[in-house]
């Protein structure tokens, strides 16, 4: 049965209400240099939140009828949706929390967009203007609170995740939730939805009436990983580089669930992070967990850590098997650690301003073949820049399997092709070898995973 597509009148809900006409012009440029092919992609993706397909390109081809005016009024403005998917309708009526995303999306594509240009003197190159680019972004959409205590864990892992591994990430989160904790997730399916849905009967049970389930996501990577229904702040960064940072910048711990190259890429940049001189004595708790079937799985994270940054990185984090409670009791007490911290040093509880980031991690990687053959994938430099090529790495594939732009490049020109250290790159292609049997590469129903990347010749 063929699925109806509605056309429809939304009125804003709660996030952007007025637009000045110079914003208004370069939302409806359908030309390079402007916003609505950006905005267009974007609101087609939260109009399909709930449905889980990790290939943009085929969302983008299923809707190519799909469009999204501006509608001018009197009070402010509207959106006029033509073709929309019928799912996100019930009785005709666009729903609600749907109605907040797409708002969300217009507020910070408009916001990101216009800010550089009113901060004076403000660089794209500058590590100082990145952060406060982040802070902006955030703040002006209402994720950064003041008044709140220390409460927010950031829950990566797989999109691509079997239903015994969805199940223990929702357990995790009810126990995070029964401790009054929330939820920072990539916003998507799998291993990004269990926390939160957990969390939800946790704060039920302990009557928290403002339990957060914030998705931090990225153009790029947004069509690929719809914004999960539990979702009740959305927020859009410029690209992946400004998103990991929003993560750790206002996250005050982290839990990683088994997952791909997208969760080996945040746990890189986590470490990479984590490993700065300046950050020695920054309380930030990390846990690996999972089943007990995927003990195997976090050994062999464990084992690449260790042979690619050392010991030292391992001491950073904690696996905890199978024990959902310890894993919540353990991020409790850690984010209790984060707060008498900030309070002795006088730091902000909503936003991390202490946390050393090497500029290294906030420059935009757009990869494409040259790039991916270039990255120093060696050990003849510091530990840090080591995970940080190799976070890169893993980022190039993430984009030639699941972002537009990525996916073009290899079918244009084949896989990205990977080189370097024997030492570093033979882990590395057993790693990725694992993800492709385990199928956490593409979602499970999906076509079978044909290869992104390709290693080659390895430097001597």
């Amino acid at each position: 049965m063929t699925e109806p597509k509605i056309n429809a009148l939304v009125s804003p809900e709660g996030s952007l209400e007025i637009l000045s006409a110079h914003e208004v012009n370069r939302l409806k440029d359908r030309s390079e240099g402007g916003l609505y092919r950006l905005f267009r992609q974007c609101a087609l993706a939260v109009l399909n939140t709930g449905v889980e397909s990790d290939d943009c390109k085929s969302l983008m081809e299923a809707h190519a009828d799909f469009d999204v005016r501006l509608v001018p009024q009197p009070r402010g403005l509207k959106l006029e949706l033509i073709n929309a998917p019928g799912h996100a309708f019930v009785d005709g009526e666009l729903l609600r929390a749907m109605r907040e995303h797409l708002f969300s999306v217009l507020r910070d594509i408009v916001y990101t967009h216009s800010i550089p240009q009113t901060i004076a003197g403000f660089r794209g190159d500058n590590p100082e203007d990145i952060t406060n680019l982040v802070f902006h972004i955030l703040r002006n959409a209402r994720v950064l609170e003041p008044g709140r205590q220390p409460d927010m864990v950031v829950c990566w892992g797989g999109h691509s995740i079997g239903q015994e591994e969805y199940q223990y990430s929702k357990e995790v989160g009810h126990q995070l939730g029964l401790r009054n904790l929330s939820i920072i997730t990539g916003c998507g399916p799998g291993a990004m939805k269990g926390p939160m849905k957990g969390a939800t009967i946790g704060h039920a049970k302990q009557r928290v009436r403002n339990g957060r389930y914030v998705g931090i996501t990225e153009p790029a990577i947004i069509g690929a990983e719809a914004p999960n229904p539990i979702v009740n702040e959305l927020v859009i960064m410029p690209d992946i580089e400004k998103r990991l940072e929003a993560f750790v910048r206002c996250g005050h711990g982290v839990i990683v669930f088994p997952g791909g190259v997208g969760t080996a890429e945040e746990i890189l940049y986590l470490l990479g992070i984590l490993l700065h001189p300046d950050n020695a004595d920054l309380p930030f708790p990390v846990v690996f967990t999972g089943t007990r079937e995927n003990a195997e799985y976090f050994d062999m994270i464990d084992k690449f850590i260790r042979n690619a940054l050392g010991d030292e990185a391992a001491k950073k984090y904690q696996i905890i098997i199978d024990d959902p409670v310890k894993v919540a009791q353990v991020m409790r007490t850690g984010i209790k650690d984060v707060e008498t911290f900030r309070r002795a040093m006088q730091d902000a509880y909503y936003f991390n301003w202490m946390l050393k980031i090497d500029p290294v991690f906030q420059m935009p990687f757009e990869p494409n073949h040259e790039k991916m053959l270039a990255l120093q994938l060696h050990r003849d430099q510091p530990v840090h820049m080591i995970a940080a090529n190799l976070r890169k790495a893993f980022s190039g594939i993430v984009a030639g399997n699941v972002k537009e732009s990525g996916i073009k490049q290899v079918q244009e020109k084949g896989p990205f092709e990977i080189a370097g250290d024997p030492t570093l790159i033979k882990p590395l292609e057993a790693m990725l070898e694992q993800f492709v049997a385990q199928n956490r590469m593409k979602l499970p129903g999906s076509s079978a995973y044909r290869p992104s990347y390709r290693i080659v010749s390895s430097a001597a």
